[in-house]
């Protein structure tokens, strides 16, 4: 495996600070891995850094840190990772959900309906042809959403990830969702698809309409298109944990993400440093919290 810079970010929220690179090699763990209990090969660093380890879970670390020893672990995240099982039908899926739970999701789409005219406008593209007009559609809206102005985790506009992108349209290894309000895009869902997994890998909305929910009704209505297509047997949502992908999730696993370096000196001095520095942000984010002031200060941040 190759190794790539990486920056190890210090941040205040979403807020990158700075940030100090190091040459990494990934390794990630696919769902279908962790859930066949299939790990990866551990890699040959050769003059890399150390190891940029993503979704491992307890067994795999252990693999992983036998074969690094004295290696120096920092930036780690513990989370579980939420996927749905897509067996059966949508509306077995959706009896998943409590009573108040589906209310809610109805009251939701029926309040972007009725702003819409009376109709939900979501369109599905796949093919290579379907992507180019995907493309143009939903980079000028991606370059709009708080994904992409303060977490720069928009689509991509690169012309290599934009290569990707269109050899899996042409494998039909790919499903894209646009939601439209007035004949304007306002959300999309980009999809992966590995195997019989679907990845969770952009989400974005404009947020002028966010009183709208336009990402949690997109998701629903293009869960309800991919569970009718009968392929795939996973939807995953990959790392990090958050109130969407628990809501809509059916299950998740125990996971972490995390750097392994070289025992050097300054790479202890690194990892130390965001430690400390993240466990400053941590304290000052509690203390705010306790005198009602960590919602004025998210504000600012953004």
């Amino acid at each position: 495996m190759a190794s790539a810079a990486h920056p190890i970010a210090f941040t205040i929220g979403s807020r990158r600070l700075f940030a100090i690179e190091r040459q990494l090699v990934t390794v990630s763990f696919s769902l279908e891995d962790i859930l066949l209990e299939r790990p990866p090969a551990v890699p040959t660093l050769g003059s890399a850094d150390g190891l940029r380890v993503l979704s491992a879970p307890p067994a795999a670390e252990e693999r992983l840190h036998a074969a690094m020893p004295g290696f120096v672990v920092g930036a780690r995240q513990d989370y579980a990772r939420s996927y749905i099982a897509m067996t059966g039908s949508y509306e077995d899926y959706l009896a998943q959900f409590s009573g108040k739970t589906r209310s809610t999701l109805r009251r939701k789409r029926r309040k972007l309906e009725e702003a819409g005219g009376g109709a939900l406008d979501v369109r599905c593209y796949r093919t290579p042809e379907e992507l180019d007009e995907f493309l143009a559609l939903t980079l000028p809206l991606s370059r709009k959403t708080y994904q992409s102005r303060l977490l720069d985790a928009g689509l991509p506009e690169g012309e290599a990830a934009q290569r990707v992108m269109r050899e899996l349209a042409d494998r039909d290894d790919m499903r894209a969702f646009l939601l439209f309000l007035a004949g304007e895009p306002i959300a999309y869902l980009y999809l992966p698809v590995s195997g019989r997994t679907l990845i969770y890998a952009y989400l974005g909305y404009d947020a002028e309409h966010a009183h709208l929910s336009p990402g949690t009704v997109l998701q629903m209505a293009a869960l309800e298109d991919l569970f009718a297509e009968k392929r795939f047997a996973y939807f995953d949502f990959t790392e990090g944990e958050g109130a969407h992908k628990a809501l809509f999730g059916t299950g998740s696993i125990p996971c972490a993400s995390y750097i392994m370096l070289r025992p050097s000196g300054s790479n202890r001095a690194l990892l130390r440093s965001l430690e400390m520095f993240d466990r400053s942000v941590a304290a000052t984010r509690d203390l705010a919290s306790r005198f009602g002031l960590d919602a004025a200060i998210r504000r600012r941040l953004r």
